[in-house]
């Protein structure tokens, strides 16, 4: 929510800056995310003055350019040469002196330089509107009063000093702070400063010539409804005052009228709703529900049906708007609109929420009936509009205020105990400044006991129902920070689990990151059509929409969808990771589990001139997942091939019959229901299965070897079925002592082997870490390794 600061000190008097504001809000729980500075037009007149033509003549060399001689002040002239056909002599003008940026209208801002025209010395420029941003007229040069004083900055000249604009982050709880005026009403009461109200009549009327009644036949839903109108008005631009009031907060102008009921709503907090009095048919206006079924086309364009739990504002023949979220295309104010009527009512905070979210909308207007309005402001905020309407789009206030309100809310009333304020907030503030805080915020102190304090809670304040609502209205203006930390805490040790899976899913994502992987964060929600198993699929009972009515059972899916609009984006080459949550049901409960996804496509990285362009492919995927498991020490675990279904081709490793990690090229079909186009690899780790895994690890120490290593290669002839882990296992098994790694540096299939053969070149690393060792040991243990390849693999040495 953007809040402005001149705006604000329409409602408060303080010299206080910006800052020092921003600060005060965060303290009182209106946290300020960010402080920005607006200039009211580019550049905000930065740098221009206002100066006086001295002297004018007609330029040498150029019939339509003259030559000034202009009075910046200071005793500072200077010789400026300018085109406009209506510059003379003794008018007041705007000066951009050498050095200064000027911001036009359209194209790029400049810098004025001294220079030659036709070769007369130019000091500087006398500006057009259009040149500073000021207007659209490119006629001529600005002339100004002629009491404009020489020298003055221009910027104060316009009183275009800027704004500062607060962006707070609003909690749903603090609807009472949705304006300008629930912002001031917090500043003024930890300030103790009055709030400056605006000024309004009892009686606004000036005749009564277009009264139109009002119908609630849905009493429970729209509990007051306050309305008045205003005849001949006249719908154009707002003006500048207005446009910039809205600018600055990021509303966009619209019209003279639209833009003052969005006005008093950002002011006030109060939704407004302006009709054209003459689309009303039958002179009369009803707040009722329409039969299930009803079409209506709101301002978007869009039709919608209605539910028959949809509050409508209708006409005496058809709806015109839905109550407290959004308007009707025809009912609306339209330039040709010459009467209004004007609504401001007090809507069922739960009435409109589910009409909001029935039809998606999220309107300024729901956002606040939703969180509860101020049903005391109704009234208020109608005639402040009204007046307003008249005074910028003309016209006269045709009717009297008619406002139905049959069952008054009173305002809530709290027992509240000094004891239990010590209690909670943990420190014996003074029953005086208890009080005093109390009044400030605008809350009426019934009676005052010795044991405690009998309040009447204003309207406004919504969230305020219970004694414990009160005590944190107390904490939050005497502020959090006037809390003393205690001497002495007093807590019970936690015993954390062994290992701390925070640690281990940040050293693993860490290691990803650096090596080039970016982290993703995915919806849980998702579509039903990427279920793995439709009886096991967990569904929503409200879904949002039909591609979020699912909990997902794998990450897969969701992954898929962030590289599709990456790749529609020309960001092909992708490499990511995600850590989630996966749901399905279990019996008569859920299951939940956690996984670790890795996906990579497109290129391994950018081609450059000294090396070769290369794709992804399911190797650089495979020393993916063994980095993960080297850097976890996990030991021990079994290859085979993929089970996965959404895998064309890969590999799982498993830790006795479950499968730790499953990893390959994703499947065509899995890929075309995401609308991926190219390959993509993916591995799944079970996230449990890892921490259950590795929680038996233990760190030892062992000095590295002061013994050098031997390596030996081996070139062996085997059948096509025969897998290197199967020679791997039956290496280890060979020689357990020195026998320290193995690898495969070459694989060969070709015309030159017999049909159903290859070859693998490997590579063993020997070592002995209490001795140097020789050819007889080392010769040894290769034929022992050579025996038994040959005997359970039947493989032959290749010579």
């Amino acid at each position: 929510m953007k809040i402005s600061y001149n705006w604000l000190r329409q409602f408060i008097e303080t010299n206080k800056t910006a800052e020092e504001i921003s600060k005060l809000l965060t303290d009182i729980g209106l946290e300020v995310e960010s402080l920005d500075h607006i200039q009211a037009v580019a550049g905000g007149l930065e740098g221009l003055v206002v100066g006086e033509v001295r002297s004018c003549w007609q330029h040498p060399n150029a019939d339509r350019l003259r030559v000034t001689l202009v009075d910046i002040g200071a005793g500072q002239e200077l010789q400026i040469v300018c085109g406009a056909p209506n510059v003379r002599v003794g008018q007041k003008v705007v000066v951009a002196p050498v050095g200064t940026t000027v911001h036009p209208l359209t194209g790029e801002p400049f810098k004025i330089t001294r220079s030659k025209i036709r070769g007369e010395v130019s000091e500087g420029m006398i500006c057009a509107e259009d040149e500073i941003s000021l207007g659209h007229s490119h006629d001529g040069i600005m002339v100004l009063d002629p009491h404009a004083p020489v020298g003055r900055q221009a910027k104060s000249w316009f009183n275009l000093e800027g704004d500062r604009v607060f962006e707070i982050g609003l909690t749903p709880n603090r609807a009472d702070a949705a304006s300008h005026l629930g912002v001031a009403r917090d500043l003024a009461a930890v300030l103790r400063i009055p709030v400056k109200m605006p000024e309004i009549s009892a009686s606004i009327a000036d005749d009564h010539s277009l009264p139109i009644p009002v119908v609630v036949e849905n009493e429970s839903a729209c509990p007051r409804y306050s309305s008045v109108t205003v005849a001949g008005v006249t719908v154009a631009e707002s003006p500048s005052w207005l446009k910039e009031k809205l600018n600055v907060i990021g509303v966009r102008p619209i019209n003279n009228v639209v833009d003052i009921t969005n006005y008093v709503l950002h002011e006030l907090g109060q939704p407004l709703h302006a009709f054209d009095a003459d689309e009303i048919k039958g002179g009369k206006v009803l707040v009722k529900n329409c039969p299930e079924g009803t079409v209506f086309t709101t301002l978007d364009g869009a039709t919608r049906t209605l539910s028959s739990e949809d509050l409508m504002i209708c006409n005496a023949e058809e709806p015109m708007c839905i109550g407290g979220v959004f308007g009707g295309l025809t009912s609306g104010v339209k330039e040709s609109t010459r009467n209004i009527f004007l609504e401001s009512a007090w809507f069922n905070a739960v009435s409109v929420r589910k009409t909001a979210k029935r039809h998606g909308l999220k309107t300024d207007a729901s956002f606040r009936f939703e969180r509860g309005t101020d049903p005391e402001m109704t009234v208020f905020a109608l005639k402040r509009a009204a007046l307003l309407i008249r005074e910028i789009a003309g016209g006269t206030i045709s009717s009297e205020i008619s406002d139905f309100y049959p069952v008054p809310q009173p305002p809530a009333t709290i027992a509240v105990s000094y004891k239990n304020i010590d209690r909670l907030i943990g420190k014996a503030i003074p029953h005086d400044e208890i009080r005093a805080i109390l009044s400030a915020s605008g809350i009426t102190i019934k009676a005052s006991l010795e044991e405690g304090l009998l309040l009447d809670v204003p309207a406004y304040k919504v969230d305020v129902t219970r004694e414990v609502d009160v005590i944190e209205e107390v904490l939050r203006l005497y502020g959090y920070n006037n809390i003393e930390i205690p001497s002495q805490i007093r807590a019970s040790l936690n015993y954390a689990p062994k290992p701390d899976k925070e640690s281990i899913r940040n050293q693993v994502a860490d290691m990803l990151t650096a090596n080039g992987f970016y982290e993703i964060l995915t919806n849980s929600l998702t579509r039903s059509a990427y279920s793995l198993d439709s009886e096991k699929e967990v569904k929503i009972l409200n879904p949002l929409s039909s591609d979020l009515d699912t909990m997902r059972q794998s990450l897969l899916f969701s992954g898929l969808e962030v590289i599709a609009y990456n790749q529609n984006r020309k960001s092909a080459d992708l490499r990511l990771y995600e850590f989630g949550k996966t749901y399905q049901l279990d019996g008569e409960g859920y299951k939940e589990s956690h996984r670790l996804c890795v996906f990579l496509t497109g290129m391994t990285s950018a081609g450059q001139w000294n090396q070769r362009l290369a794709s992804h492919s399911f190797f650089t995927l495979k020393a993916v997942v063994d980095r993960v498991i080297g850097r976890l020490n996990i030991k021990g675990l079994l290859s085979t091939d993929h089970a996965d279904p959404n895998l064309q081709y890969g590999l799982s490793y498993r830790r006795g019959e479950k499968t730790l990690v499953s990893f390959g090229s994703v499947a065509k079909k899995a890929l075309k229901l995401a609308d991926n186009s190219k390959e993509v690899f993916y591995a799944d780790f079970d996230w449990d299965l890892v921490l259950k895994t590795i929680r038996g690890n233990k760190i030892t120490y062992k000095e590295v070897s002061k013994f050098p290593s031997v390596r030996r290669d081996l070139s062996v002839l085997l059948d096509r079925s025969v897998t290197f882990a199967d020679l791997k296992r039956i290496a280890s098994s060979s020689e357990k002592k020195i026998l320290k790694e193995v690898t495969i540096f070459d694989v060969y299939e070709g015309e030159k082997l017999a049909p159903g053969k290859k070859s693998y070149a490997l590579n063993f690393v020997l070592q002995d870490e209490e001795k140097t060792l020789n050819d007889q040991q080392i010769d040894a243990t290769m034929q022992k390794i050579i025996a038994n390849f040959e005997k359970e693999a039947g493989a032959e040495i290749r010579k």
